[in-house]
């Protein structure tokens, strides 16, 4: 290896911009976050286990606030949620975006004002419709034509909820194909370019049970560049004029979705959230203006882009093999805490935490425990040479759909979750234990 290429590994691995801001070296090699060392969590709380910095998700959620002091800010909740996560939210002022029965009745039963909550999804259930009604929820997403009768329905005759329609805009954004949802040929949301969206809005406002206030679009997630947002936004403002137009009805409300790409890896872009809060109030003013109508309401939901950067994920090495010439890192975790690289390629930038190594980097893939060949958490990374059984492992930018997507594969039991904050580290979600796996097994 020459000598340029070990400092280069070196500068990489001291690199610590994806990480949490709090994010401190020690002198044994470690990292500290939230002023609490890293391998002291995994001593306490054991392995495989999420770490999440509450500075930095109010730092976040503030930054969001600040950038759009005159829009609707809802945290999507499928990123991560729990008790913790919705007073945090709360307290910071934010609104949330669920997609279930389950997120839902979570966040009401932690104190969160329900009229603050949009309700998402697809393929909605009678139980979310009915938990939705009860608790009354803010605003519920019209995502297809047959929602139309069946939730008007369930508001009955006296009733009246507040409703947008997700519109699929025609624009193609997002990380990767899996995660691209504003074009046509996608389960989400009614086209525009086809008239899907026009025809369910016309049969909408024959119900008087439902009150449409607005639109909402959500073009993919991961999304670095600005201008998608900005297309997108000036169609949707064209359909609103149309709907004007129509129907004579003026909407008040724009929800952009969210989707907002950030780093994973030093040196990868994120979205630059100054920027698009400029894009879009821009266009929506020239929009606007050119279609003769008021500005409405704008609205935003980030969900990775709060929770995502904010989480760490710890894990300790069970095995080095060396096969051919590839080395595989074998830890106590995998795809059933963390399905993403197997999803969608994700990268992710592992760092050897605990101890200080004095020997020379080398290529190894970091892989898990399941009976799965695509159990690969990291592959291709720069590790130290001598590492061993028994190592902790530290992964970055973990705070967002990693827990939320966990499974129960091979009964290994999901990962508990830790707040750090003020040199103070507490539980927020404990381990899953075998116990709570036996227990849902009720059969003889």
């Amino acid at each position: 290896m020459t000598t340029a290429l070990v400092s280069e590994i070196a500068a990489g691995a001291d690199d610590l911009s994806v990480w949490p801001a709090s994010t401190t070296p020690l002198p044994s090699g470690g990292l500290a976050v939230g002023g609490v060392s890293l391998a002291d969590v995994a001593e306490r709380f054991d392995t495989p286990a999420y770490v999440l910095d509450e500075g930095e998700v109010r730092a976040r959620c503030r930054t969001y606030r600040d950038a759009f002091p005159d829009a609707d800010v809802l945290y999507a909740a499928k990123a991560f949620l729990s008790r913790t996560m919705v007073r945090w939210v709360a307290e910071e002022g934010l609104g949330l975006d669920v997609c279930s029965a389950g997120e839902l009745e979570l966040a009401v039963t932690s104190g969160f004002p329900p009229d603050r909550i949009v309700l998402h999804g697809n393929a909605k259930s009678p139980r979310d419709i009915e938990t939705a009604l009860r608790l009354g929820v803010g605003r519920i997403v019209i995502d297809s034509p047959s929602e139309i009768a069946r939730l008007a329905a369930a508001v009955g005759p006296r009733g009246r909820q507040k409703v947008l329609v997700r519109v699929v805009p025609g624009v193609s954004a997002g990380g990767h194909e899996k995660i691209r949802t504003g074009t046509d040929g996608q389960k989400f949301g009614l086209s525009l370019t086809d008239g899907t969206a026009q025809h369910a809005i016309a049969r909408l406002l024959t119900q008087p049970q439902l009150h449409l206030v607005g639109l909402h679009c959500h073009i993919g997630s991961q999304i670095t560049r600005v201008k998608p947002y900005v297309v997108a936004l000036r169609r949707l403002v064209g359909l609103m004029a149309r709907i004007r137009d129509t129907h004579g009805l003026v909407l008040p409300e724009l929800d952009m979705g969210g989707g907002h790409g950030i780093a994973y890896r030093p040196g990868e872009h994120a979205l630059d959230l100054t920027a698009l809060a400029r894009g879009l109030r821009t266009e929506l003013a020239a929009s606007c203006a050119a279609g003769s109508l008021p500005v409405p309401r704008l609205t935003v939901e980030p969900g990775r882009a709060v929770a995502g950067p904010a989480g760490v994920a710890l894990y300790r090495v069970l095995a080095v093999k060396t096969t051919g010439d590839q080395v595989f890192v074998a830890v106590d975790g995998g795809m059933s805490d963390n399905p993403r690289p197997a999803l969608y390629g994700v990268r992710y930038v592992p760092r050897l935490v605990g101890h200080h190594s004095t020997a020379g980097a080398r290529t190894a893939t970091v892989v898990g425990r399941h009976c799965e060949a695509g159990d690969i958490l990291a592959a291709d990374v720069e590790l130290p040479g001598d590492i061993r059984p028994g190592d902790l492992l530290a992964v970055p930018v973990a705070g967002a759909y990693q827990l939320s997507m966990a499974s129960g594969y091979n009964m290994v039991g999901r990962p508990p979750v830790v707040a750090v904050d003020g040199g103070r580290a507490r539980l927020l979600v404990r381990r899953e234990t075998l116990d709570d796996l036996r227990n849902r097994d009720v059969g003889e």
